[in-house]
């Protein structure tokens, strides 16, 4: 498998629907360890396999964003129930570097998902907890924090996701990027091996 990095909007695999994870093997607890990695570099608090170029419905999270600090939880399968509460806060995401916008959210939610050792964790969360769940939660429906963000909150993001996606344009001409065709053969690869 190529190495894992973190992508930049407008990959298309940020908006590809991901699906559920049927096995844990080896190598997806070396990607767990890898997304870790790439999150605590990029000095961010969530990361979903979409942004690292994967298909599959996971996500890691340490609100530390500190190997030594907090503490590590990894999301497979999540579910999302039980929204209570509204709350607006500043978001942030690591495939959209230096751009942010005020979001609204449930401010408590339930969640349901497994670990890597195969146990179904619930937990009820609320606060900045909730709310990274949720912005990861949506990475894996192909949704982003910037599909949320107010008439005004869209308008002064504009021209910053237009240099996103000229950036985008620029790095697939030089080939640093593959095309879409090639894109959807490496998801559906590692979808027929975890999904």
């Amino acid at each position: 498998m190529c190495p894992l990095n973190i992508v930049h909007y407008p990959h298309p695999v940020l908006r590809h629907k991901s699906k559920p994870i049927r096995r844990v093997d080896s190598n997806l607890r070396d990607i767990v360890k890898t997304m870790f990695e790439l999150m605590y570099e990029a000095h961010g608090v969530g990361l979903a396999a979409n942004q690292v170029n994967l298909p599959m419905r996971l996500f890691v999270v340490n609100l530390a964003s500190d190997a030594v600090e907090g503490e590590e939880f990894v999301f497979i399968n999540p579910i999302v129930t039980g929204h209570k509460g509204n709350e607006e806060k500043e978001e942030g995401c690591l495939s959209l570097p230096e751009l942010y916008g005020s979001v609204k959210r449930p401010e408590k939610i339930k969640v349901s998902a497994y670990n890597l050792e195969g146990e179904q964790v619930e937990a009820e969360l609320d606060g900045m907890f909730a709310r990274v769940v949720q912005h990861e939660n949506d990475h894996l429906d192909g949704v982003l924090f910037i599909d949320r963000l107010s008439e005004t909150g869209a308008l002064a993001a504009k021209q910053a996701i237009e240099d996103f996606e000229i950036e985008f344009a620029a790095r697939r001409d030089q080939g640093e990027i593959p095309g879409d065709q090639e894109i959807a053969d490496h998801l559906r690869q590692l979808e027929q091996r975890y999904c």
